[in-house]
């Protein structure tokens, strides 16, 4: 059954924007601290995720030295 890299990134984010308010507070610093520990381990597995199931909806490259989505391969040509 294949992960759901979104789910992996929303999670860790919420997880980190966690930490950095727990961080503020000081009566909740000791929990920031240990939550500091383990997300290392949880970006790994956010990267490991993304990098193994997720999936890239843009077009190919082809013959383009220029890979960018927002502008067309003649405005890169001119250049």
């Amino acid at each position: 059954m294949p992960q759901n890299d979104l789910k992996s990134v929303y999670f860790v984010s919420v997880y980190l924007l966690l930490y950095c308010i727990l961080l503020q507070i000081e009566s909740t610093f000791h929990y920031a601290f240990m939550m500091l520990l383990f997300s290392p381990i949880l970006i790994f597995w956010m990267v490991y995720t993304v990098l193994r199931y997720g999936r890239y909806n843009g077009g190919d490259l082809g013959n383009r030295e220029s890979g960018y989505q927002d502008r067309s391969w003649e405005e890169d040509k001119d250049r």
